[in-house]
């Protein structure tokens, strides 16, 4: 007589290990608490990834069932998160190959369907970003699809190199290889949203004196100057005779 499958919850305080040998073992719950444990993070890859919410729908749903199948072919090499993720990462990167020859403009962010099925939180942008968003998003879907997996994982979830290397299953110089060629890319296609820096005035010395004004001059008028010069014989008259000389012709 077969032994009844097991149907009681989990333990709260089980690993993830524990949860995936218990779902081998047969138990029905542990590895939908095993998906609802990373559901957030492997919905924000897939999304991430593929830039278009039907297609990570699709895709998340697609490993998840390869995941629950092969569960009894995990040889425990890696964290059970690694090798969930390294699923999702590949279901996304079979997808971009297959629409590669059709590229689209995905949805702003935050209009999933709430029945879409994920059950993920999915990560949203500033209203006044969207469009910002977008031209990053059209920029990162015109990147080799082994170039954006690397850069999703590493520039926008913020993995560390060694854990996306076991996520792609490649060494820890080819994610930063991908990464750099990829940031390249990017910087080449998305320079123009870089904030150019506004000039800086150049400090006026302590020392310099400052320019004297030019003189306003009015049409027909002599320009004023600084005075005339003393003559070294004392101030003549108007005449520009001295008092001496009018007293000799009076004589």
């Amino acid at each position: 007589m077969d032994s009844p499958v097991a149907s009681s919850a989990p333990p709260s305080g089980a690993t993830d290990l524990d949860l995936l040998h218990a779902h081998v073992a047969g138990d029905r719950h542990a590895f939908a608490e095993l998906f609802h444990r990373h559901r957030d993070r492997l919905w924000a890859v897939a999304l991430r990834t593929l830039g278009d919410r039907e297609e990570a729908a699709d895709a998340l749903q697609d490993a998840l069932l390869s995941a629950h199948r092969a569960a009894g072919r995990f040889r425990g090499d890696s964290a059970v998160t690694t090798w969930l993720h390294r699923i999702v990462v590949n279901a996304c990167l079979d997808r971009i190959r297959r629409r590669q020859a059709h590229p689209t403009v995905p949805l702003p962010d935050g209009v999933r369907d709430a029945d879409s099925g994920t059950g993920g939180v999915e990560p949203a942008a500033p209203v006044q970003d969207h469009d910002t968003a977008l031209v990053v998003r059209q920029a990162l879907a015109g990147l080799p699809p082994e170039q954006r997996a690397a850069l999703i994982l590493v520039d926008v979830q913020g993995y560390p190199v060694a854990e996306v290397a076991r996520i792609l299953d490649v060494a820890e110089g080819t994610v930063k290889s991908r990464c750099a060629r990829g940031r390249a890319r990017l910087a080449a296609q998305l320079g123009h949203l870089r904030p150019r820096p506004a000039p800086q005035a150049k400090p006026q010395s302590t020392t310099e004196q400052p320019a004297e004004p030019a003189p306003t001059t009015v049409p027909n008028v002599p320009t004023v100057t600084r005075g005339n010069p003393r003559s070294p014989g004392g101030v003549r008259s108007g005449s520009g005779r001295s008092r001496r000389d009018a007293n000799q012709e009076d004589a």
